[in-house]
C-alpha cells in the first residue's frame, strides 16, 4: 500500500510500530487535489492535518499590496496543518497544490479520539509535533532577523 510506505518514511511517524501505523491509516482519508487547488485558506478554521503522498503543496500567505508570498514548498512525505490538531486558532497560512497532488488527511476529532484512546501513540506523536513546531519557529525567527536587517538599510 502506497500510503503505508509513505507513512513509514515520514519523520513524524518514524517511532511508530507497524500496528500503530495501521491505526493511523484507519482514521485517514485520501484527498486528490489538482494543481493550484486550495487545500485550505489562511484564516479558515483548522479541522485536519495533511500528509503529502505524491505531488507538492505550497504554503503561502497574502501580503497586503504584494499578493501571495510562498513561505515554503512541501513535497511527498512532508506534512502540514498539524497546528490545527493542537489548537483551535484559524489557519496561519494557505495551502495550495503546487501540482496534481495526493494527500492523506486526518480530521481533528478523529485524531483527538485516537490520542485519548491510544496514549502510547499520543506520546510519540505529540513529542515529534513539539520538535517540528520548535524547528519551524526557529526558522521563522531567522527569517524575521533577515527581514529586519534588510529593513534597516532603507
Amino acid at each position: 500500500m502506497k500510503e503505508k510506505d509513505v507513512l513509514s518514511q515520514v519523520y513524524l511517524f518514524r517511532e511508530l510500530k507497524p500496528s500503530e501505523m495501521e491505526r493511523l491509516l484507519s482514521i485517514s482519508k485520501e484527498k486528490k487535489v489538482k494543481k493550484d487547488e486550495v487545500v485550505f485558506k489562511e484564516g479558515d478554521i483548522g479541522d485536519a492535518f495533511y500528509l503529502i503522498v505524491a505531488g507538492s503543496v505550497r504554503i503561502s500567505t497574502l501580503v497586503p499590496g504584494v499578493g501571495e508570498e510562498a513561505l515554503t514548498i512541501l513535497k511527498a512525505g512532508e506534512y502540514f496543518g498539524e497546528m490545527a490538531l493542537i489548537d483551535d486558532a484559524p489557519r496561519s497560512a494557505s495551502a495550495i497544490a503546487n501540482e496534481d497532488t495526493m494527500l492523506l488527511f486526518m480530521g481533528k476529532d478523529d485524531f483527538r479520539r485516537l490520542l485519548e484512546q491510544q496514549t502510547d501513540i499520543a506520546y510519540k506523536l505529540l513529542w515529534v509535533f513539539t520538535k517540528t513546531l520548535s524547528a519551524r519557529l526557529r526558522k521563522t525567527d531567522e527569517q524575521l532577523k533577515s527581514i529586519f536587517s534588510i529593513a534597516k538599510t532603507f
